[in-house]
C-alpha cells in the first residue's frame, strides 16, 4: 500500500485544543485521554486513509474511540497527502 503523508489544516488543530481543554474542565487528565484516542485515529487513517466511509463531498470520518468525535479528513491519493480537516464532536453544535 501507498504511503501517505498526513498534514493537518489550523482548524483541526484548533479543534483539537478546544476539546482538550473542554475535557480538562470537566475532569482533569480526561483531556489528555482524548488527545491520545485522536493520536490513535491518525495513526490508523495514517496507516491506512481508506478505512473509513465518505461522508460528504469526498470527505472520510473516522470515530475517535471512547469518545463522541468524529476526525475529518480528505485523501489527495496522487500527491500522497491525507488532510485532516476538522475534529468535531457528533453531540455539540458544529457551529462556532
Amino acid at each position: 500500500m501507498k504511503s501517505f503523508t498526513v498534514a493537518f489544516s489550523p482548524f483541526a488543530l484548533d479543534d483539537i485544543e478546544q476539546a482538550v481543554d473542554y475535557y480538562n474542565q470537566l475532569q482533569p487528565g480526561m483531556g489528555k485521554r482524548f488527545s491520545q484516542q485522536v493520536y490513535l485515529s491518525f495513526t490508523a487513517i495514517k496507516r491506512n486513509p481508506f478505512f473509513a466511509t465518505v461522508r460528504y463531498d469526498n470527505i472520510r470520518c473516522a470515530q475517535v474511540k471512547k469518545f463522541p468525535y468524529l476526525v475529518h479528513y480528505h485523501i489527495d491519493e496522487s500527491q500522497g497527502i491525507v488532510t485532516i480537516i476538522a475534529v468535531y464532536s457528533t453531540h455539540r453544535s458544529p457551529f462556532r
